[in-house]
C-alpha cells in the first residue's frame, strides 16, 4: 500500500479514526492522550496480541506505529517512515528457507506495506525479539521489536498503515 496520494491522504485518514500504537506508555509521554493510543508492550507477540484484540471491536482509519527505534545509519531523534519490514530473528535457512522468511506462511522475506510520508527518509525496519547491540547487516537500517507484526496485521486487515 505504498500509494502516491501522499500527505493529503494521510491527513484525511488522521482526521477520521486513527489508531496510534506505542510499545510503552513512556514513548507516548502523554502527548497523544486525545487519540487514546494503544500500548502494546514490548516484542512481536505482545504487539500482535494487543493489536488483534483491539481490532476485534474497532476499525481504525489508519494504524500509526510510533515510538523509539535504533539505527546504525540514521541520527538519533530523526523521524523515519518505514514501508518495508523484516523479521530479523527469523532464520530457518537450515531447512531450505530464505533468511527472514517465515516457513509456510506464503509471505515474502520482506514485507512491503504502508503509506509514505513526503519529506521523511525511508527506512527498512528489522523487527526482532532481541535488543540488537551489534548491528552487522545492511539488510535493514531501523531496528525495533514491534513493527513487523503491526504492519502485517494492518495489511491482512486492509487498514492503511504508517510506521
Amino acid at each position: 500500500m505504498n500509494d502516491g496520494n501522499g500527505l493529503d491522504n494521510i491527513k484525511g485518514l488522521i482526521q477520521q479514526e486513527p489508531l496510534l500504537v506505542f510499545a510503552l506508555e513512556s514513548e507516548a509521554a502523554g502527548e497523544f492522550d486525545q487519540y487514546h493510543p494503544l500500548i502494546v508492550g514490548i516484542g512481536k507477540v505482545n504487539a500482535a496480541y494487543h493489536l488483534t484484540k483491539y481490532l476485534q471491536s474497532h476499525r481504525p482509519s489508519l494504524i500509526v506505529n510510533l515510538g523509539s527505534a535504533g539505527s546504525h545509519t540514521i541520527a538519533r531523534g530523526e523521524v523515519v517512515c518505514c514501508t518495508r519490514f523484516i523479521q530479523r530473528d527469523m532464520d530457518v535457512r537450515g531447512l531450505g528457507f530464505q533468511l527472514y522468511e517465515t516457513p509456510l506462511s506464503g509471505e515474502a522475506p520482506v514485507l512491503e506495506y504502508g503509506l509514505t510520508v513526503p519529506g521523511l527518509p525511508q527506512g527498512i525496519c528489522g523487527t526482532g525479539d532481541s535488543f540488537e547491540m551489534d548491528h552487522k547487516t545492511d539488510d535493514y537500517n531501523v531496528i525495533d521489536m514491534e513493527a513487523y507484526p503491526l504492519a502485517l496485521i494492518a495489511r491482512k486487515e486492509g487498514i492503511p498503515s504508517c510506521a
